[in-house]
């Protein structure tokens, strides 16, 4: 398969190929499955990209009045924005391979786990008393209690929380995200799924947004074990149709010829779907566009290859070219900044 098609492909299923209009925020996240969302200003980004033009606002009132959508550590150990229904799924697959971790990380930050478990607990009184509550008033809590609440623990022990099914990410608050009891926010979690039966929904869904791909770009995604990967793929088999050494779900719509300029969000889907970026970053740019350190830059696209990076600063975008671009191209994403700054 050319590296043209698989961009035409892996684009189109992303979202990135439909014209920008107004579509619902759950939406674009089914079709995706999960968003990275460590930043939420970045996951709105990756949304707007994918025609979710109504808004901060809109996005926002999805996570907090409709609870459409929720947020919690889940793939990979990372925040992921996922709709209210794969939650639980999603949650019963990827706890189990988080939380060793961030137990380990938690002694390293020198939280026993004696204090581990209270801190838990005390987490959990917190929010059923006063919740939704934000980090700092959850870590006045933990430091009244003599637990250690500084830099990065209180982060882990409410991602150890989340893994148990206690915690999710509530109401925006502020611009920023509240913590509040599971069960408050999102009513009584439903039986998990047979595990082989989840296994096949996610290679399912995975395709479904990231399409073609193999079982080692979605153990990547996921964190699952490459021998995971594969039983889900195989519990599917029927559904699916070769792309060369990759395999896509069969019952898909073909991609267009051309995709649209778009400029993509730091932490795009985009670029975070596959083992390998190569397919959308040139080798020769790669480190501008992901350069070290956990760091995935917003990147300005154009047919699903990557053509710079790009900032805002207040109303203004500037453009970071890896080249000169075409006349048509460079007219687009000016566009395309002018959304950006609307949105």
């Amino acid at each position: 398969m050319s590296g043209a098609e698989l961009r035409r492909l892996r684009a189109a299923g992303q979202g990135l190929a439909r014209p920008l209009e107004s579509v619902e925020p759950r939406a674009v996240i089914t079709g995706l499955l999960a968003v990275q969302a460590q930043d939420l200003r970045a996951a709105r980004l990756a949304l707007r990209a994918r025609g979710a033009g109504g808004g901060p606002l809109e996005i926002d009132a999805a996570l907090t009045r409709q609870r459409s959508l929720v947020v919690t550590w889940l793939m990979r150990g990372t925040l992921h924005l996922v709709a209210r229904e794969d939650h639980g799924w999603l949650l019963a697959l990827t706890a189990a391979q988080n939380a060793a971790p961030i137990r380990r990380r938690l002694g390293e930050l020198g939280v026993g786990p004696d204090d581990t478990e209270r801190a838990v607990a005390l987490i959990e009184r917190a929010l059923a008393g006063e919740g939704p509550l934000t980090r700092p008033r959850l870590a006045e809590h933990l430091r009244a209690a003599g637990i250690h609440a500084e830099g990065q623990a209180v982060p882990h022990l409410l991602a150890l929380a989340a893994g148990r099914g206690t915690v999710v990410l509530g109401p925006v608050q502020g611009g920023g995200h509240a913590f509040a009891l599971a069960r408050d926010w999102l009513g009584p979690p439903a039986s998990p799924p047979d595990r082989d039966v989840a296994l096949g929904e996610l290679a399912r869904r995975y395709l479904l947004g990231h399409g073609p791909a193999g079982a080692v770009d979605l153990a990547a995604w996921s964190g699952l074990g490459l021998r995971d990967a594969r039983k889900g793929l195989a519990t599917i088999a029927r559904e699916l149709a070769p792309h060369g050494d990759l395999v896509a779900l069969a019952a898909r719509p073909d991609p267009p010829r051309r995709l649209p300029p778009r400029l993509l969000a730091p932490f795009d889907p985009y670029l975070l779907g596959w083992r390998d970026r190569g397919f959308a970053v040139d080798p020769a740019h790669a480190r501008r566009v992901h350069p070290g350190g956990g760091v995935l830059r917003a990147t300005a696209i154009a047919n699903g290859r990557a053509v710079g990076t790009w900032r805002r600063r207040g109303a203004e975008v500037t453009i970071d070219a890896f080249a000169p671009l075409a006349p048509t191209v460079d007219a687009a994403l000016r566009r395309e900044a002018g959304r950006v700054v609307a949105f």
